[in-house]
């Protein structure tokens, strides 16, 4: 596998000057300049699509149609629904003026931050770069992105595609591991994007705040799927099956752990083992050699799960379905642990792989206390027929986003804001959201010659007493 070459702190360095200078120039653009980036952008993806395969087939053995479904739609989901709405997005939006002063207009201007860093992932490692992208350009900024060391053929393939469409004074991407994202992290960016764990977002975050950056946090935490007493279970199955061998369960948003009547558990058992074979093959070689379950990203990766499923079995804990593993592909098999004790560590960890631990409850309150005691996730399902008893679970809980009757499929809608709360996650983005987010709403108040609020300036007069008296009497 290639190694990433870091590029140097004098080539960062002389990135963002370039970048800073051009920042003038850019929040001049019109709505049809920024469209017209994007759209090269999209075409650049749509005709070199063959070689994100191929990036994304040697980084971890993701297959094209996984590529399509979560890389590449992703993107130009949001790259259209920009060119859609960007001229709406953008336009200065007209607010109420108190009645102190009266004759004056107020609006709020949209202005780009200025020079953005995005800092993606390795799980996602293409939609995770290009979406906030879509987003910092969609605003007028300017960007330089680095992408993860852990997906190198990726990495590239991001690189060169953002040189071939972009200036370097407009778009850019360094490339290197940790000390270049410190080199990074150290220079006065107006704005910093990181999707990543939350310990390294305390990092991003602590870094930031010695310049007093805004930083839009994308974290990740232990997302819990709730089961009710009332859910179709092959339905639940299903959903959660796919939630959790979809990238190998390297998602941020993939259901962590699932909390099930006791007297439902084995229905769900049975369910998943059932859907196990039908996706991925009948025996545990044939899931293996499946072409649609990916690999674990490396093998630092793959270990760190090796050692959360062993102390788990060591614990007490038994592997109900799945739980074949081979160190030399980096492959663990999408697997159900059941009688998993709380202290394990499977329990304390974000997994970020195809291992789930299913708990029993017996009252829904021991259910929602378990949640409530935790970190608030970045997700939460809930698998009911009643929407009450949905409704019941959102409103005991918090959690960056929730989706009912399946996983992860709220990141498909642009009109929804994505992102968590305290340990999951700062800010959001995401269509609009993402636009926001990288944008400054700038205040806009226009006084005419004759104002209100002059009738009250000094000396301050019976008749100012009196003007003022009333004002704040009509106010009331």
């Amino acid at each position: 596998m290639p190694v990433v070459r870091n590029t140097p702190a004098a080539e960062i360095r002389r990135i963002f000057e370039l970048q800073k200078n051009a920042t003038r120039r850019m929040r001049l653009t019109t709505a049809a300049d920024r469209i017209r980036r994007l759209r090269a952008l999209r075409d650049a993806i749509e005709a070199r699509t063959p070689e994100l395969y191929e990036a994304m087939q040697a980084d971890f053995r993701k297959s094209a149609r996984e590529v399509d479904l979560t890389e590449i739609l992703p993107a130009i989901s949001e790259i259209n629904d920009a060119i859609k709405h960007l001229k709406r997005w953008m336009a200065p939006r007209k607010v109420g003026t108190p009645l102190p002063l009266f004759g004056a207009s107020s609006e709020v201007v949209y202005e780009p931050r200025g020079v953005v860093l995005i800092i993606s992932p390795w799980n996602y490692p293409f939609h995770l770069a290009a979406v906030p992208l879509v987003a910092a350009l969609a605003a007028g900024n300017t960007v330089i992105m680095k992408p993860s060391e852990f997906t190198p053929r990726t990495s590239g393939f991001i690189r060169q595609i953002v040189a071939d469409v972009f200036p370097e004074d407009e778009a850019a991407v360094v490339e290197g591991d940790h000390t270049v994202s410190q080199e990074l992290t150290a220079l006065p960016f107006d704005h910093i994007f990181f999707t990543g764990s939350t310990a390294v977002g305390k990092i991003i975050m602590a870094a930031a705040s010695k310049h007093l950056s805004t930083v839009t946090l994308e974290l990740g935490g232990k997302s819990p799927a709730v089961v009710r007493e009332d859910a179709d279970m092959d339905l639940t199955a299903t959903r959660i099956l796919w939630g959790k061998g979809v990238n190998a369960g390297q998602t941020c948003v993939a259901p962590d752990y699932l909390l099930v009547p006791a007297d439902r558990r084995q229905e769900f058992i049975d369910h998943f083992s059932k859907k196990l074979s039908d996706f991925y093959g009948p025996t545990p070689e044939a899931r293996r050699q499946s072409p649609d379950l990916c690999r674990i990203v490396n093998a630092r990766h793959f270990q760190r799960l090796q050692d959360l499923l062993n102390d788990a079995l060591k614990r007490g804990a038994r592997v109900a379905a799945g739980g074949n593993t081979d160190a030399s592909e980096n492959y663990i098999e999408p697997t159900l642990l059941v009688d998993v004790p709380l202290d394990a560590k499977i329990m304390q960890e974000e997994i970020f792989g195809p291992v789930l631990p299913v708990l029993s409850y017996g009252n829904i309150n021991e259910a929602l206390d378990l949640i409530n005691s935790r970190d608030k996730p970045l997700a939460l399902y809930v698998f009911s027929t009643n929407r009450d008893e949905a409704d019941y679970v959102i409103q005991h809980t918090s959690a960056g986003g929730t989706v009912i009757n399946d996983v992860m499929v709220h990141l498909a809608n642009p009109s929804l804001p994505f992102g968590g709360v305290n340990h999951s996650g700062h800010g959001n983005y995401h269509g609009e959201f993402g636009f926001r987010a990288l944008s400054h709403e700038r205040a806009v108040l226009r006084q005419p010659k004759r104002s209100a609020i002059s009738l009250m300036y000094p000396p301050y007069t019976n008749f100012v007493r009196t003007m003022a008296r009333l004002t704040k009497r009509f106010l009331v």
